[in-house]
């Protein structure tokens, strides 16, 4: 199978590392450094065991007069570049290929839809985990079920997909309900996501402390109560201990968002926090907390270039414009 996976940060530098042995792996990613790496080096994936092996994959920072035509195209960008992907997706699937979104968040399907067509266009979830340690080099944090949403005539296309995904080691099954897939994934991003980056520390430290329990478990009720008005149906049983399942799970593992904020990137919280907020407010349910998480985040964005980060720099009077002699 050819494989372009779009995005190759954290999660689509795992997806390929694993996937490479097993088909013909192309990665497209707009960070020159890291496809320059990649190319020179291989792709290095520290495994969760801590052994660490390299894997031949072929990178692309400029896809201009590339004509290949790919079976499969992943989509594990960023929310917020989604667009720019599924028609970067359209240019490259094969006729008779599938585009799937492993994306966070709401709305990334519905856009995929638009540029290659419903019937070319699939949305799965993944518990898996990864964090990017340098460029080329990516580790396995955290294993769990990669769930893949049934398509309307790409039955056979999809089952192949599930069946590449498990030779490769990627727990992998097929479900009919799309909707109840990326909502069940967006109650662990609700819960985890904010939190984690507004605190800067791994999912499992946010079982430590009650308080933290009580912010992810508020979070996660409000989207339930968003997803209830809207019919979806979630997986049985109380979300937010499906939420502290997974962080201990993937307890070793940086939240998406928490990267986001320490490289100082763009995070995903209007597709996460704030798209609970924004259709709660449509449904007129209340959403304290997501509102709160949201707004924090984007004052966490906005203030990156003034972060004071040691005590020697909180000392320095000359870190901050806003300091104030006595």
């Amino acid at each position: 199978m050819e494989i372009l996976i779009i995005g190759a940060g954290a999660m689509g530098g795992l997806f390929a590392s694993l996937l490479a042995p097993h088909a013909r792996v192309c990665l497209l990613t707009t960070n020159v450094d890291h496809a320059r790496a990649i190319n020179a080096r291989g792709l290095m994936l520290t495994a969760m065991d801590g052994s660490v092996r390299t894997t031949t994959v072929t990178a692309l920072s400029e896809p201009e007069g590339d004509d290949r035509r790919a079976d499969l195209v992943l989509i594990c960008t960023k929310a917020r570049a989604t667009e720019a992907a599924a028609a970067t997706a359209g240019r490259f699937l094969a006729k008779d290929g599938l585009a799937l979104t492993l994306q966070n968040g709401l709305g990334n399907l519905e856009r995929l839809a638009m540029a290659v067509g419903a019937d070319r266009s699939a949305a799965g979830v993944t518990s898996q985990a990864a964090t990017l340690l340098a460029p080329g080099h990516v580790r396995h944090a955290g294993r769990g079920p990669t769930v893949l949403g049934r398509v309307p005539g790409q039955a056979g296309r999809l089952a192949a997909v599930a069946e590449l995904f498990n030779r490769a080691g990627i727990d992998t099954e097929v479900a009919d309900d799309v909707d109840a897939l990326l909502w069940s994934k967006l109650m662990v991003n609700v819960g985890v996501n904010a939190l984690a980056a507004l605190l800067r520390v791994p999912n499992g430290a946010l079982l430590l402390a009650p308080e933290c329990g009580a912010l992810m478990a508020e979070a996660v009720a409000e989207a339930e109560a968003v997803a209830g008005a809207l019919g979806i149906k979630l997986p049985e049983g109380r979300q937010a201990d499906r939420v502290e399942q997974v962080c201990a799970l993937t307890a070793a593992n940086r939240a998406s968002m928490l990267q986001d904020i320490l490289r100082g990137a763009p995070t995903e919280i209007d597709a996460i926090n704030g798209a609970i907020a924004a259709k709660g407010h449509t449904l007129g349910i209340p959403t304290p907390v997501n509102q709160l998480l949201t707004r924090l985040i984007k004052a966490l964005e906005a203030t990156a270039s003034h972060r004071i980060e040691s005590f020697s720099s909180a000392t320095s009077p000359q870190e901050s414009p806003c300091t104030r002699k006595s």
